[in-house]
């Protein structure tokens, strides 16, 4: 025990400074019991306390030394040192989320799980400063992770997942630093030094809830006269806290109305149906009234079930949308029949898991005083004192980059917390990325990240540690700033969608062609260095003209081009796998249309030259056989080149009837009209298909099951699928 308390004969002396009255407590503790040597109460002479803060520091300095004198007269000790609790009613909880993105899928670690977790903080911190237009200074004195989501879809547990983009949603509790300022300043006033300051519902956990329930999911809530305060546990440790602006007086107010009488006479009502079946009092007329228990709870019923209500509302929410195992239930107002099991009701949990703290958790308390009734209403200033002994939620300093600064232990400190409450960026604790490019292909947008820096240089006490070290009062934090790796580099070849170059057979030998892409409308070969902001549309095939221009290749008159054996000129487009030949003009017979004999009347009548039927070389089977091309210009081309083929035969075939067929396309009827037959490559006539933009892997055409070729025949009855392969 410290020096400061064997001066005062080894008391602990606790202060429960609360809206209504403070409660002064001095004992000490023997073995596994704690004995109350004195206990005093003082209520408020005026309203120097509104929900739990301290509004006239001045009077409530006097009540605290008032109480404080009353308290040395009954232990004859002189009192020094206290201890002190900040309500639970003044923190402030914020529901934040983050999100990291890596380069690519990578397995989770426990680093990047804090990394996202003090993200996560550092969000729900400037949430909350934004919405409270304060620039006081908070602390973060308890978060909890509601949930983690990989890659958008929600998860229970990220680590060893391979993920590209993690996220999680928290629950963080602020107290600000103006309360704990007011608290230490009123208990100086009164010639008191502050030894130990926690939560009050950590204070009445101690008592509430014994240490082998605490790695329970278990909701405390304290009905007290303005708020009802509720505080969540789970491994050990609170993780979340709130508030609803509901509790005992609301039920005093609804008393005073029915019975006609005063706040503090209704308040001596409510108190006294506890433990009576009717309470006298006399009305505001001055009568002597008799008012029955049942007469009482009928008339607060209503609002007894508003306040169980909206106390499991918050309990759910605080848990992350979820019911507890169990709840205790201390202060005054809880102590009203019905409320603990509407409360059981409405979380939608046995009544018996519900339950009223008072002296069955109290059979370790030893009252010196014999005036003394133990119930629910001194959990809270016994567990100031016993909170003491533990002294694991207190304020402490550590120097962090030879600053002192204080931070709120609530058992779980670590370095990333004392740089957080120290202002030093988040970013700077976890290594930077380099500058990033982000870029457009095809309209799609694309980002390539800079090189990963070197993380920060953290050391704790002279020894070399990371982000999740543990600390404690009085510790030597130094942390030297992550650095930034280069940044991102990409030349035009290394882009996924930029194949190295287009092969085509030139006079049959084999021609390879660098690719080139038009970026920002210029056009640029493989060697060029996508920019930031870069607008990059690949080009998948080469001109007649540019084919010539890359061979140095110049044709006299004489001479044309033929392109997969049809006549091209300089515009005529070349894709990967094409055929090109230089040949004479002479070679290439005529594909004029026939001239009509003089007095022909009808088509059937005209002659026409003969022409060489042209052999398609180098046909592609199929979509799946051109990755390279745009499909859309292909099943274009091969439309067209079906016309020019049927208009090139050798002989004039005698004009056939149209018919009409129905095939069934991806499970659907379609029907196809207006042509003696039909090929595969007709049905893009009749069908919403977008060809021509990759959605996929490869794109999928088949026909009865078996793959299809482009101007493969159809028949009547036909089943056809068209898909792109994920």
């Amino acid at each position: 025990m410290s020096e400061e308390l064997k001066k005062q004969g080894e008391y602990v002396f606790g202060l429960d400074i609360g809206t209504r009255s403070i409660v002064g407590t001095v004992g000490y503790r023997e073995g596994d019991k704690f004995i109350v040597v004195a206990e005093t109460v003082k209520e408020h002479e005026t309203r120097a306390m509104l929900d739990g803060q301290i509004h006239d520091i001045g009077q409530v300095g006097a009540t605290i030394n008032y109480v404080k004198n009353i308290l040395e007269q009954k232990t004859g000790v002189k009192l020094t040192d206290v201890c002190i609790a900040a309500a639970g009613r003044v923190l402030r909880t914020i529901e934040a989320h983050a999100e990291i993105e890596f380069e690519k899928d990578t397995v989770v670690t426990n680093e990047d799980i804090a990394s996202l977790t003090s993200k996560a903080i550092e969000t729900a911190y400037d949430t909350f400063l934004k919405e409270n237009d304060s620039d006081l200074k908070f602390y973060c004195v308890g978060n909890s992770v509601i949930r983690y989501y990989m890659n958008g879809y929600q998860i229970g547990n990220l680590e060893s997942h391979k993920a590209k983009v993690i996220g999680e949603d928290i629950i963080a509790t602020f107290l600000p630093d103006d309360v704990v300022d007011g608290l230490y300043r009123a208990t100086s006033l009164a010639g008191l030094n502050v030894v130990n300051m926690t939560l009050e519902p950590i204070a009445a956990i101690e008592v509430a809830i014994p240490e082998m329930y605490r790695m329970l999911n278990i909701a405390l809530v304290d009905v007290g006269a303005g708020t009802s305060d509720i505080c969540i546990t789970k491994d050990g440790c609170i993780v979340a806290y709130g508030m609803i602006p509901i509790a005992g007086d609301a039920l005093t107010e609804i008393i005073a109305k029915d019975c006609l009488v005063d706040f503090v006479t209704a308040e001596s009502i409510k108190r006294g149906i506890y433990d009576n079946d009717s309470v006298e009092y006399k009305d505001i007329m001055g009568l002597t009234q008799k008012v029955s228990k049942e007469k009482v709870l009928s008339v607060c019923e209503p609002k007894i079930d508003e306040m169980a209500h909206l106390v499991s509302d918050k309990i759910k929410e605080l848990n992350g949308g979820k019911s507890v195992s169990a709840v205790f239930v201390v202060g005054g107002g809880g102590k009203m029949k019905g409320y603990t099991e509407k409360v059981a009701s409405y979380l939608d949990i046995i009544p018996e898991r519900v339950a009223l703290r008072g002296e069955d958790v109290m059979q370790n308390i030893i009252f010196k005083e014999d005036d003394i009734k133990k119930d629910s209403l001194l959990v809270t200033p016994i567990g100031i004192c016993l909170n003491y002994y533990e002294q694991s939620n207190n304020f402490i300093y550590v120097s962090f980059n030879n600053d002192r600064i204080k931070l709120y232990d609530n058992g779980n400190l670590a370095v990333v917390d004392a740089a957080m409450h120290a202002g030093f960026p988040n970013d700077g604790l976890f290594p930077k990325r380099g500058k990033a490019i982000n870029y457009t292909v095809n309209g799609i947008k694309k980002i390539c990240r800079g090189e990963l820096g070197e993380p920060a240089k953290i050391t704790l006490n002279g020894k070399e540690c990371d982000i999740n070290a543990e600390i404690r009062a009085n510790d030597v934090i130094y942390v030297e700033e992550s650095t930034s790796g280069e940044p991102a580099s990409l030349v035009l070849a290394k882009v996924p969608e930029f194949k190295a170059a287009i092969t085509v057979m030139v006079n049959d030998s084999k021609i390879l062609l660098p690719k080139f892409a038009l970026v920002n409308n210029e056009i640029k070969t493989q060697y060029y260095d996508v920019q930031d902001g870069d607008n990059i549309m690949i080009l998948d095939y080469y001109t007649v003209s540019q084919v010539k221009e890359f061979m140095d290749v110049s044709l006299d008159d004489n001479m044309t081009v033929v392109v997969n054996n049809e006549e091209a000129d300089d515009d005529t487009k070349v894709y990967d796998n094409f055929t090109i030949k230089w040949v004479l003009k002479s070679e290439v017979k005529s594909t004029k249309k026939p001239e009509k004999k003089a007095g022909a009347e009808n088509e059937e009548e005209a002659t026409t030259e003969e022409v060489e039927e042209n052999s398609y070389e180098g046909d592609y089977e199929s979509y799946a056989d051109l990755p390279e091309a745009e499909e859309g210009d292909l099943v274009k081309a091969k439309k067209e080149e079906s016309v020019q083929n049927a208009d090139e035969s050798v002989e004039e075939e005698p004009k056939k009837e149209n018919t009409t067929i129905t095939v069934m396309v991806n499970a659907r009827p379609v029907t196809l009209k207006g042509k003696p037959s039909y090929v595969f490559v007709d049905v893009f006539d009749y069908i919403d298909f977008d060809s021509k933009t990759v959605q996929g892997k490869r794109l999928v055409t088949t026909i009865d099951d078996k793959n299809a070729e482009y101007m493969e025949p159809i028949s009547d009855g036909a089943v056809i699928e068209i898909y792109w392969e994920k």
